[in-house]
């Protein structure tokens, strides 16, 4: 391929109108794989974190432990950890309150699904941006492509003979547009199913802990009014 139609020729010689929809597809490319390999980190940081508290949790008897050590790193809690440090913390509240076990196990549930729902917040943050670059880059590039044909062949006018060689440089740099818009969208769709799927498999574990624990807090409103029964 000669120096004129060089990929770098093509994109400095294409009309302004190309080059910005090439500079907002870039620009949107870059954007993308930064979201990408941050939540990366975050759900693989939060899958680790689960794994280690779930260990942890139930294999230790002693919740009150438990919540005390998180009670000391209050700020940096995140996924489980959290909801757990909520549900028991509304529980122990409501416990020292009422002897009502109905309105202790109603309150410590809303807790740990209000915190649950801050989780999936912060989970899917940036998700919708990825969902948009992937459905719309393609329309861009082809705006782009669409646009840099239409100038090729209205400059046909101007010229008593059309030749390919005429067209082709513009023709070229039309459809890098439409290149550069699936570079930018295939990855932002791919990535997109990959982290809702993992989103959706851990809210379905942080939803299944919460019921699994209120499970656990039940049975120690029972034993606690069983205990005050034989006092009495």
């Amino acid at each position: 391929m000669n120096s004129d139609m060089s990929i770098v020729h093509l994109v400095l010689g294409a009309s302004p109108v190309v080059q910005g929809v090439m500079v907002i597809l870039v620009f949107a490319s870059v954007l993308s794989w930064a979201l990408i390999l941050g939540k990366s980190r975050q759900l693989r940081r939060a899958r680790r974190e689960a794994e280690d508290f779930e260990q942890d949790f139930w294999g230790s008897s002693d919740i009150s432990g438990t919540y005390s050590k998180l009670t000391m790193r209050r700020g940096t809690l995140d996924g489980l950890e959290r909801i757990f440090e909520a549900g028991f913390s509304e529980f122990g509240r409501l416990r020292r309150k009422t002897s009502n076990d109905e309105i202790i196990m109603d309150g410590s549930g809303r807790a740990m699904r209000i915190a649950l729902s801050r989780e999936a917040d912060v989970m899917e943050h940036h998700l919708p941006f990825l969902a948009t670059v992937g459905s719309i880059s393609p329309y861009v590039g082809l705006f782009g492509t669409v646009w840099g044909i239409m100038n090729s062949f209205t400059a046909l006018g101007n010229v008593q003979q059309a030749t390919l060689a005429m067209v082709a440089p513009g023709i070229a740099e039309a459809l890098i547009a439409t290149a550069i818009g699936l570079f930018a969208a295939i990855p932002a769709v791919v990535f997109y199913n990959r982290f809702a799927t993992d989103v959706d498999r851990l809210l379905n574990r942080y939803e299944n802990f919460a019921e699994e624990f209120s499970t656990v807090l039940q049975r120690q409103a029972i034993r606690r009014v069983g205990t005050d029964t034989e006092l009495a």
